[in-house]
């Protein structure tokens, strides 16, 4: 995760320089929601392993430069990027697909979702291609609900407050 993240942010820094070579380490650490320090200590480990030049501007000033080896890296950390984004797609997708295909193998043919972001709108996708229809109000008590948190993705039923999946008429049989 730590691996992760770090190449995210060379990821962001690289991209943010090659925009604007004359950004400030305080203007890259607002576009990219980091502190100045964190700015400051990749672009040092960027620096010294060739990826970025640093030339004075002015007297204040500095450019920073991407050197073809950071042109190198950044097509690297740009593909192994959307290798992750296409893996995490995949695996919300197949959980998605398993809980909705277990609710509608119990009679379930509607349900409320219930958070909001890409992982919600793969939910969402998945009821469409099922065929589970959507609702969007309490108004339908019976419905259970797609709970979306973080990365986490629960069936609950809506009279009960369980996790799992409710039989016609009945409590939750089982949980997943």
């Amino acid at each position: 995760m730590v691996q992760a993240e770090q190449s995210d942010r060379e990821l962001g820094l690289l991209t943010e320089i090659e925009r604007d070579p004359d950004i400030t380490q305080a203007g890259l650490a607002t576009k990219l929601g980091v502190a100045v320090g964190t700015v400051n200590w990749h672009l040092k480990r960027l620096t010294a392993k060739g990826y970025v030049k640093v030339k004075r501007a002015e007297r204040k000033k500095l450019r920073y430069i991407i050197t073809p080896e950071g042109l190198a890296l950044r097509a690297r950390l740009t593909v192994a990027y959307i290798d992750n984004s296409m893996m995490l797609y995949r695996q919300v997708r197949e959980e998605a697909q398993r809980i909705l295909s277990t609710a509608q193998r119990k009679n379930v043919s509607a349900v409320r979702i219930v958070g909001d972001g890409d992982i919600a709108d793969i939910c969402r996708l998945t009821c469409l291609e099922l065929g589970i229809q959507i609702v969007d109000s309490e108004s339908r008590d019976h419905v259970p609900i797609i709970m979306v948190e973080g990365r986490e993705i629960n069936i609950i039923d809506n009279k009960t407050g369980e996790i799992g999946i409710p039989q016609p008429g009945s409590h939750i049989t089982q949980e997943l």
